[in-house]
């Protein structure tokens, strides 16, 4: 197949978006990096993208849903993505872009789904409820995206033990590196025809 064309989207720091760039850059992937998508034009996950000479866009989405749909729906297609990566993308995609891409929209959670997911629930937040319930174990989640949080099926699960000194600063790392590992595989197993799009 051609190289799997990827795009991305991301609030603040896009971590699992540039691990991916990280893994196309070192020849793991065999992919493109088409553009990085934020609705915070200040995010650091653009001025990364800038840095490496990813196209990238600052689309507002905040009280200008439905334009900000139209908007991305027009850039995704416009770039020609296969794919779309949610790292960190704090917002809900609206209908336009949910339909043209349907089954090949991905996101991860920092942890089990759907115990620990929907609406409120992301990044610590998690953490702090995982922490709460003196779970054993948490996970790094991957699923495909639909008009819900956190609600559509899931594809890859990497589980995270919970040691007793964890707090929530160490669990976010280590749960951050296994959602990095995570999407990577989970590329390359879709680049290698294990999963194949659409989902």
């Amino acid at each position: 197949m051609n190289r799997l064309r990827i795009a991305f989207l991301a609030s603040n720091n896009g971590t699992s978006f540039r691990a991916v760039y990280e893994a196309i850059q070192s020849d793991k992937l065999d992919a493109t990096a088409v553009l990085l998508v934020t609705n915070k034009n200040h995010s650091p996950a653009l001025a990364f993208a800038e840095e490496h000479g990813v196209p990238s866009f600052h689309i507002p989405t905040k009280g200008v849903e439905a334009d900000a749909d139209k908007r991305l729906q027009e850039t995704l297609v416009g770039y020609g993505a296969d794919l779309v990566v949610l790292s960190g993308y704090l917002r809900k995609l609206g209908p336009l872009t949910l339909e043209t891409f349907k089954g090949r929209i991905l996101n991860v959670h920092p942890g089990l789904l759907p115990k620990y997911g929907g609406l409120g629930m992301y990044g610590r937040k998690v953490h702090q409820a995982v922490l709460d319930n003196k779970e054993r174990s948490t996970a790094a989640t991957i699923h495909l995206v639909d008009a819900q949080y956190d609600h559509g099926l899931t594809i890859a699960t990497e589980v995270v033990p919970i040691d007793a000194a964890d707090d929530i600063s160490s669990l976010e790392i280590r749960v951050m590196e296994a959602e990095c590992v995570l999407f990577v595989e989970t590329i390359r197993r879709i680049i290698g025809g294990q999963l194949p799009l659409p989902f």
